[in-house]
């Protein structure tokens, strides 16, 4: 994997940038959780198959890369041995500042590039595939990212500060005291994110919390699920496994076992 910051004018709206070539003896398949960021696919190699973690009878595939918008299901991204190609983490911000239209329109899909971009720019993903190097690659998406974002019409200041308060205290903010923070009614908070953001208030910051959850899970760090669930707001345990349910689709065991790449045991 190659990795590099992002340059200061996207900062802001960036969370991750990283390059990755994964080669496995075999078919290979990794759930992907929901996150508070949409996030970009730039592939290079074969298209990654997209299961719904509820259907696993069908997938999609979407040469040369996709988008998945903010969400609350996980999905399931097999490849045969073999995949390539760059990730970029926006935040809700970034990404209606990059793509420039309602975020309702990805919210809870994952939609194609070339279906995204416009028709000059629909060549990206060969264009990074052809760069000499990793360098070269991050040098092209800065400058593909920023000029995006620069032409976009800026109108999301009250969301931002939204997003930025409902981050600051890990998805905890009750929506009628950040409705009041803003100065808003909460049926415009909740108009507002639905443009700016792509889901409601309310589920931004749960998604946020679960998030919270996931990254202590995947750094492998210690605490029962009642000392997590208390850690990170929840009301008690149950509260924590029902969010777990929604979010990830499984219990909150067989999730710490998919992130740490240990098979679950049977009774998970």
């Amino acid at each position: 994997m190659a990795f590099r910051a992002p340059p200061e004018p996207v900062r802001p709206y960036v969370r991750e940038y990283c390059g990755y070539t994964e080669r496995t003896p075999g078919t290979f398949r990794r759930h992907e959780f929901p996150i508070p960021q949409v996030v970009l696919i730039f592939e290079f190699g074969p298209p990654l198959r997209i299961y719904g973690a509820d259907d696993e009878s069908r997938f999609d595939r979407f040469p040369g890369g996709f988008a998945a918008g903010l969400g609350e299901a996980t999905a399931i991204c097999e490849h045969d041995g073999y995949q390539s190609g760059m990730e970029v983490k926006l935040t809700p911000i970034g990404a209606r500042l990059f793509f420039d239209v309602p975020m309702t329109e990805l919210a809870n899909r994952i939609v194609a590039l070339r279906d995204l971009l416009r028709p000059t720019e629909r060549d990206i993903s060969a264009r990074l595939s052809d760069a000499r190097d990793w360098d070269a690659r991050f040098d092209l998406l800065d400058d593909f990212i920023a000029r995006r974002i620069a032409s976009a019409r800026d109108r999301t200041h009250p969301a931002r500060r939204a997003i930025r308060r409902i981050e600051e205290t890990g998805g905890q903010l009750d929506i009628r005291t950040l409705a009041r923070e803003l100065g808003y009614s909460q049926k415009h908070l909740i108009a507002l994110f639905r443009d700016q953001v792509g889901l409601p208030p309310k589920l931004v910051a749960r998604l946020f919390r679960f998030d919270r959850v996931i990254q202590h899970l995947r750094a492998g760090s210690p605490g029962t699920w009642a000392e997590i669930a208390a850690a990170y707001g929840y009301f008690d345990q149950a509260h924590l496994n029902r969010e777990m349910r929604l979010f990830a689709g499984t219990t909150p065991t067989t999730a710490r076992s998919l992130l740490s790449g240990v098979a679950p045991p049977p009774s998970a």
